[in-house]
């Protein structure tokens, strides 16, 4: 009977480990893998029910102007023709002067429709995320306005730097396939 050679255990150890070794990494790797698939992905969004409109969406975030941008809810609008989501409280007349309207940039239309009914519209380009019309129309109006991240511009952040200054706790993660949260809905 011959002596078993020791350099060949030692090769038939070393094959073994790293066989096991090896498919041990390709399950972690394809585990791995699978988690990323089936995580849904998040997004930042603003909870239009928190939002105390404190303006800093339009200094706070990474991007100039901001990601955060006023929306307006046609359904819930009451086409006013003092709309305090344009105007201020007090102004001297009711023409669409820029001295008379609360948006610093113009980001606001105000179009006729029939007397007494106005159309306003948001132009998301200029609109710089300062949150004066949908403070005015949420303290005096019906709400209509209201501040949302624009999906089409937001770098989705890890840590969104308007979340960390919200006043109002306003801003979560929401699943991507939601993305904008409707006024009249809560976020979970």
């Amino acid at each position: 009977m011959s002596k078993p050679d020791p350099a060949e255990g030692r090769r038939s150890f070393l094959e073994k480990m790293t066989k096991g070794v090896s498919f041990f990494a390709l399950g972690g790797v394809t585990g791995k893998l699978l988690s990323n698939a089936l995580r849904e992905e998040m997004v930042w969004q603003i909870d239009p029910l928190k939002c105390i409109q404190c303006g800093n969406c339009a200094t706070a975030c990474v991007l100039t102007p901001s990601a955060s941008k006023c929306y307006h809810d046609f359904s819930m609008c009451g086409y006013c023709r003092v709309c305090t989501g344009f105007f201020p409280t007090d102004p001297t007349t009711l023409d669409e002067g820029a001295e008379n309207q609360l948006c610093p940039v113009g980001a606001i239309q105000r179009k006729f429709v029939e007397e007494p009914y106005y159309e306003y519209e948001i132009d998301r380009t200029l609109c710089i995320g300062c949150a004066r019309c949908a403070k005015g129309c949420t303290s005096y109006g019906n709400g209509s306005l209201y501040m949302q991240i624009d999906r089409t511009l937001c770098v989705n952040c890890n840590q969104c730097a308007i979340a960390l200054v919200c006043e109002g706790k306003a801003f979560s993660r929401v699943p991507v396939e939601q993305q904008y949260v409707l006024k009249g809905s809560r976020m979970s």
